[in-house]
């Protein structure tokens, strides 16, 4: 089951995320794949905000800003909550061996990646912000990562089983229900 979580930017997907995770595992292994690179101290709160409130669920973190696809090594059959999307086309689409410049192949390729590694493991929960839907305009390198995060967004959405939006403290049904 392959269950995408979208919404706001910092309103608590992380949390209704790892509830979704837990449930499919029932006593499996459970994997959060880390996708933030940390670059500064707030990076690294929000970091150590999501490992405490992971502890005691029994997750194994992945450390992934990059190759999604390396995920697949470990036990398939398992529940792996990745968190984020957001975070993981930021590192691939803007790398600092390429002195962040733009890399639209490395964007469309992580498309393909993320879409693959959610049809290859039993159970998946994916989170994503919901960044793209302002009316503000943006330099071009922000608006074409918002274009490449919607792109992706809109893959998850069809290969997903559940789509949920979080919005305001609230879960809206978009595609499926609550995973059993």
């Amino acid at each position: 089951m392959t269950v995408f979580v979208s919404g706001g930017a910092k309103i608590c997907k992380a949390g209704v995320a790892q509830t979704l995770a837990v449930k499919p595992a029932r006593g499996g292994k459970r994997y959060y794949v880390a996708t933030m690179i940390p670059v500064d101290e707030e990076d690294r709160e929000r970091i150590r905000k999501h490992v405490a409130d992971r502890n005691g669920l029994g997750f194994e973190t992945i450390e992934c800003g990059a190759d999604i696809l390396s995920c697949l090594q470990y036990d398939t059959n398992s529940s792996f909550l990745l968190d984020s999307v957001t975070a993981l086309l930021q590192n691939i689409m803007f790398p600092p061996e390429k002195n962040y410049e733009m890399d639209l192949d490395a964007a469309e390729k992580c498309a393909e990646d993320v879409a693959l590694f959610a049809k290859s493991v039993a159970n998946a929960v994916i989170v994503s912000d919901y960044i793209y839907s302002d009316a503000q305009r943006y330099d071009e390198s922000t608006e074409c990562y918002r274009r490449c995060l919607a792109k992706i967004d809109r893959l998850l959405a069809q290969v997903s089983d559940t789509v949920i939006e979080v919005s305001a403290g609230q879960l809206i049904f978009h595609k499926g229900g609550l995973p059993v």
